[in-house]
């Protein structure tokens, strides 16, 4: 396939000698992927991954995704591939690309030298948010297809009643029509729940939570083990030949550290040995026994957004987990 001369003077290879080829994985409907190769003169080659999506949607997806990978990456350097490039083909005003390393997936176990993803994550979330600590992000960015209003909030509690729920209900009527059962309860979640459970005020005894960048769609699909070239770290923690685990296809903002807990928990595929890994870098959040109650209340969100975006059983999902977290911090009502 013929290289755009975008792509050539977003990477600076030469496209006589650089070729484009088809890729998988992709993490939205919306997009295709590529893989790009240079050969250099001195017969090395360097491969790149493309994201290619369209329209005005496509390029507000590819934004997202690049300021995502660069606010991760700075992080916790090697969590996730480096971006190279963003921008819009020469031969094609509607096609926008994002370009970022290539991981080349791997059945062998990572090196031992290189820091497991536990403790990558573990890292990001120890990392407070640039001044000044707000919740939200500089961009919106998009979970699957959905886009995400990141609006800046001083409040964690005010910034996920209204940034994630309320939003993702306005998605679910959107897509799905009214639905008066669903609209009640995420109300009485809003009005009832959230205050009680991740309230700026009862959080860590009064002192609440400090922003931190999250991923925003880390499921077990979102990451993988492979070689990722020499340097592509931005600080050379990345090295030839090391085998690394590497999350992908993010969706940031910085939020509280364990919002990222949700959509884990949702489908699952991290065991035992790696919360001990997380657990030995990252204290959970103040009460500690309400932990697994405030995790419940974030895997909602994704529940919510698969509703919006595949119907079917997700709606059952959350309403089950609604009804659970009413019964035990609402007001005393019938459910």
């Amino acid at each position: 396939m013929k290289l755009d001369p975008a792509i050539a003077e977003g990477l600076g290879v030469d496209p006589a000698h650089t070729t484009l080829s088809s890729a998988g994985g992709g993490g939205c409907s919306s997009a295709s992927n590529a893989k790009i190769t240079t050969t250099f003169s001195d017969g090395r080659t360097r491969s790149w991954f493309m994201k290619s999506a369209q329209g005005s949607k496509g390029r507000a997806m590819l934004e997202g995704e690049h300021a995502s990978l660069l606010a991760l990456s700075t992080a916790s350097p090697t969590l996730v591939p480096r971006p190279h490039a963003l921008g819009t083909l020469s031969s094609s005003p509607t096609t926008h690309f994002l370009l970022t390393s290539f991981l080349t997936l791997s059945s062998a176990p990572r090196s031992p030298a290189t820091p497991s993803l536990a403790t990558k994550l573990a890292r990001l979330h120890s990392t407070p948010a640039p001044n000044p600590p707000r919740f939200g992000f500089s961009r919106p960015t998009y979970c699957g297809d959905t886009a995400q209003d990141n609006a800046w909030d001083p409040s964690w509690e005010s910034f996920f009643r209204e940034r994630r729920l309320g939003a993702i209900l306005r998605a679910c009527e959107e897509n799905n029509g009214a639905d008066a059962e669903l609209r009640a309860l995420v109300e009485r979640t809003q009005r009832e729940v959230c205050g009680r459970l991740i309230g700026d005020g009862h959080l860590n005894g009064g002192e609440g939570v400090v922003p931190v960048v999250v991923h925003g769609d880390l499921w077990s699909g979102n990451w993988g083990r492979g070689r990722v070239e020499r340097g592509e770290g931005g600080k050379g923690e990345f090295e030839e030949g090391e085998v690394h685990e590497v999350a992908y296809d993010p969706s940031a903002a910085y939020a509280h550290g364990e919002f990222d807990h949700g959509i884990m928990k949702m489908f699952g595929g991290f065991g035992a040995g790696f919360w001990e890994e997380y657990w030995a870098v990252v204290e959970k959040t103040e009460p500690v026994e309400e932990y697994e109650d405030r995790v419940e209340l974030y895997e909602l969100y994704h529940h919510l957004n698969h509703n919006a975006l595949f119907g079917g059983s997700y709606r059952s999902g959350a309403v089950s987990i609604m009804k659970k977290l009413l019964r035990k911090y609402g007001k005393k009502e019938m459910i």
